[in-house]
């Protein structure tokens, strides 16, 4: 799924109104409906519903939304700034409309602070779509701080009231804190980024109809990684296959104390179905590694630590899990990498050595795949100032070095060296835990191995990853849930791929 700027998505708009063709009014109509839709299916419980809406087209949407909420049978209220107020073409047609219903209320903002919210009244948000450039002030900021006070659900048509669509907060700006967020047609950018993503609460992409041609046409280099793509990249099985069709994929990891690290990455390779795993491990992890993953073959990289990287050609290897930084380690590694042309996934201890010195990283193969999580990013490529400037440099590195990098974080980005960038929403906050990212390297290298091009290796392996993770949770809570977890619903996971691709009679 693409994601468009906020001129975009107005030039979208206007290009569904002319080619469809169908009026701006309808188009309102159209998407109010499928806000009004999704409240009464999913607010069952709740009976009464108050609506703030603004003078612009999103309050104007919010104001069909009370209509139709009304006539489905909620007890509804309306609260605009002023009633004589100056509103748009299309939010004073469905202020009109409002007003042949006896049963609607429409009350002045200053009459809030008389009004009762019991524990059932859902808030829905209508005050600001996509076009607010500015912070919220004056009445609207004293109203949004008011709402934010309140703990009753609250509901955004679009986007939070306050929230710019494409980037960072002003300094102290007033955002309204939502529980959900019904977004027209597209994911925005500033749902996606931890400093501004935290107001906009569960997202839900409500598709109004909006023409296909212009997404089809229009050009970003911003995209969302969801189930209709990742099923789009998913190779299933030849019923004729062998082991041979599904490469060999070699991690290489663990260390004295950490040998764990390269278990998780292994189980997770064979796992995700590469046809031979290998593990190239410290002799002292040789009996743990071959108890816990019997169908892996054990290949000794030294006694305490890996210190000399040896290995057949014709593997696909993943470095990092539970390397250690040993001195010994360092030397092999660096070694290995100046005389490696091969794309490769390097994650943890592989990057923290790279990290040592800046002169480290033209040695990253091209093509390779690197997984950091912030603090990795830092110390690989300098600080920044919030996720969206490190992204940006993410992007610049990832051109200049002609390298994928897989940015960790709520919503993964997988940057492209030609700088596109895929915004992964499966996963939750139980991946917070250590063990997590071992898992998705040998998610990784399995997928690599097994002949998918490095960016559908990317997607899909992050997507699975937190898709298989996401059903953890539902099992065991994000609390709860070890990395052990998600490797086990990696079948699971498989399983509703191979049924929603296969064709059946």
């Amino acid at each position: 799924m693409k994601i468009f700027t906020a001129e975009q998505i107005r030039s979208w708009d206007q290009f569904t109104i002319s080619q469809e063709p169908i009026s701006s009014i309808q188009l309102m109509e159209r998407a109010s409906m499928s806000v009004a839709n999704w409240i009464s299916e999913h607010c069952k419980n709740h009976k009464k519903m108050v609506v703030f809406c603004g003078n612009g087209n999103n309050g104007g949407d919010g104001l069909a939304v009370a209509r139709m909420l009304y006539l489905k049978g909620f007890d509804v209220d309306v609260f605009v700034k002023e009633l004589k107020g100056k509103f748009s073409e299309n939010a004073l047609v469905n202020l009109k409309r409002l007003a042949d219903i006896s049963g609607i209320s429409v009350r002045n903002f200053n009459q809030i602070e008389s009004y009762s919210f019991d524990d059932k009244t859902i808030i829905i948000d209508a005050l600001f779509g996509t076009g607010l450039s500015r912070p919220l002030d004056g009445e609207y900021k004293e109203l949004v701080e008011l709402l934010n006070t309140k703990d009753n659900i609250k509901v955004s048509i679009d986007i939070p009231s306050g929230l710019p669509t494409d980037g960072l907060l002003h300094e102290d700006s007033v955002i309204l804190k939502t529980d959900y967020t019904l977004s027209f047609q597209c994911w925005k950018r500033s749902f996606l980024h931890p400093e501004t993503g935290k107001y906009a609460g569960k997202i839900k992409v409500l598709n109004i109809g909006l023409h296909r041609e212009y997404e089809e046409a229009e050009r970003t280099n911003y995209f969302v990684i969801d189930d209709d793509f990742a099923e789009s990249i998913f190779k299933p099985r030849n019923d004729f296959a062998h082991k041979g069709n599904y490469g060999k994929a070699l991690v290489v990891g663990g260390s004295y104390g950490k040998i764990g690290a390269a278990v998780l990455a292994t189980k997770a390779a064979l796992k995700t179905g590469s046809g031979l795993t290998f593990t190239l491990a410290p002799q002292c992890g040789y009996e743990i590694l071959q108890t816990s993953c019997p169908e892996a073959m054990f290949v000794k990289g030294g006694e305490l630590w890996v210190d000399h990287f040896d290995f057949d050609k014709g593997m696909t290897v993943g470095i990092g899990p539970g390397l250690g930084t040993h001195e010994d380690t360092r030397k092999g590694f660096l070694s290995f990498l100046k005389n490696y042309s091969t794309s490769l996934v390097l994650d943890a201890d592989a990057l923290n050595i790279i990290s040592e010195n800046e002169e480290n990283l033209v040695f990253i193969p091209e093509k390779s795949i690197i997984t950091p999580h912030p603090k990795e990013f830092e110390r690989l490529f300098g600080k920044t100032e919030n996720s969206f400037k490190r992204l940006k440099l993410a992007v610049e590195k990832a051109k200049e070095l002609t390298i994928y990098i897989v940015l960790k974080d709520h919503h993964t980005q997988i940057i492209t060296p030609n700088g596109k960038v895929f915004y992964n929403i499966t996963g939750n906050a139980g991946l917070a835990k250590g063990g997590s990212g071992d898992v998705l390297t040998g998610i990784l290298t399995s997928l690599l191995a097994q002949g998918y091009s490095v960016e559908d290796t990317c997607m899909l392996g992050v997507w699975l990853h937190g898709k298989a993770a996401d059903l953890a949770a539902e099992k065991y809570s994000k609390e709860s849930m070890l990395p052990t977890d998600v490797i086990d619903e990696l079948g699971n996971v498989f399983a509703e791929l191979n049924a929603k691709t296969n064709k059946k009679l």
